[in-house]
């Protein structure tokens, strides 16, 4: 006997290694470098994304906490998929939910000024409330879902605010023009990837 111990085999020890290594060179919480890791990213990409200037930060972050469009474009382009539709239906989400639970959105003040810090998590948990109920909208059932996103625009087509009424005219359209089915699965991936945080 050498004296020696033997170490256990630990499930998933090399990649707890090195979602640590990886959260040590970034700056970031455990969670998010696993998330990096899952979904894939090459860390460069991501410390470039937080590496930029702050004014182009602060562009990024108004474009996220505006409502419907601008959070959907901006999820599209934070975590890209190459899915075509995908800005789209997630704009629809948005708009249903504040439809249907108009409460859930917070103060354009708080929105303005949240999104003032160039901080996309102080945004995330800002509108986390409404992330979360635009997922559960992909829980219902394909057709009950385009029945309530219809109700949505329509009504929106109508509202008082331009905003509201001319992003409701322009998804109104898209509904009825393209096909956006093959988007639902990766619009459940993405806003499963941005709630994991």
């Amino acid at each position: 006997m050498t004296g020696t111990k033997h170490r256990h085999p630990v499930p998933d020890r090399a990649r707890r290694r090195a979602v640590r290594a990886l959260a040590a060179q970034l700056g970031v919480a455990y969670s998010v470098a696993a998330r990096l890791l899952a979904e894939g990213h090459r860390p460069a990409v991501f410390a470039q994304r937080e590496q930029r200037p702050f004014h182009a930060r602060v562009r990024d972050t108004r474009e996220a906490v505006d409502l419907p469009l601008g959070r959907a474009a901006h999820l599209a382009r934070r975590y890209p998929t190459g899915s075509p539709g995908l800005d789209t239906v997630l704009a629809m989400l948005y708009a249903t939910v504040e439809h249907e639970s108009p409460a859930l959105k917070p103060a354009a003040e708080e929105l303005s000024w949240v999104a003032d810090l160039g901080e996309e998590a102080a945004v995330d948990i800002t509108c986390a409330a409404l992330d979360q109920a635009a997922r559960l909208l992909l829980d219902d059932d394909t057709w009950h879902l385009w029945t309530r996103i219809e109700a949505a625009l329509t009504a929106g087509e109508n509202n008082f605010d331009p905003r509201v009424r001319d992003a409701s005219r322009l998804l109104g359209r898209e509904l009825r023009t393209v096909s956006l089915r093959s988007a639902l699965p990766t619009a459940r991936r993405t806003l499963d990837a941005l709630l994991v945080v």
